[in-house]
């Protein structure tokens, strides 16, 4: 199972539309669940989100992680699915990541160096989920 540990409720419905578009479309390749953390302070989200974790594959989304193109991300998502059960991509809230939860996981990713709203981000990160699923099955759609 592929699962978003994400802090913050979406408030535009655009974005909930487009994050549901997705889900719904990942979900006919592989089971995705998204657990929602609520906005608190960093110390609390990161006891939640450790919480959350247990003994998978995790992944930070970090602006300081490794950039991937999107043929990358697809080998690694099929390479780690391949030898874990489960992997959780972590989002953090408006202050980010605690180093606490950073150093419970097992590899960080960045989009860019740009600063995204949060919804925003959770669209993007679906999205290449899903684009991830389509390259993997030689499908169309990735160009």
């Amino acid at each position: 199972m592929i699962r978003l540990i994400v802090v913050g409720k979406i408030k535009e419905q655009y974005l909930v539309n487009m994050i549901e578009d997705y889900f719904k479309r990942i979900n006919k390749y592989h089971k995705l669940e998204i657990v929602l953390i609520p906005d608190s302070n960093p110390k609390l989200e990161a006891e939640k989100i450790i919480k959350k974790i247990e003994n998978n594959y995790n992944v930070a989304l970090d602006i300081h992680g490794e950039e991937l193109d999107s043929p990358k991300f697809a080998k690694f998502i099929e390479q780690t699915l391949m030898t874990k059960a489960n992997i959780n991509f972590i989002i953090g809230g408006s202050e980010g990541l605690t180093s606490e939860v950073i150093t419970k996981c097992d590899k960080r990713i960045s989009f860019g160096k740009m600063t995204f709203p949060h919804g925003l981000f959770r669209a993007n990160l679906l999205e290449q989920i899903y684009r991830s699923f389509k390259i993997l099955n030689n499908e169309t759609y990735h160009k």
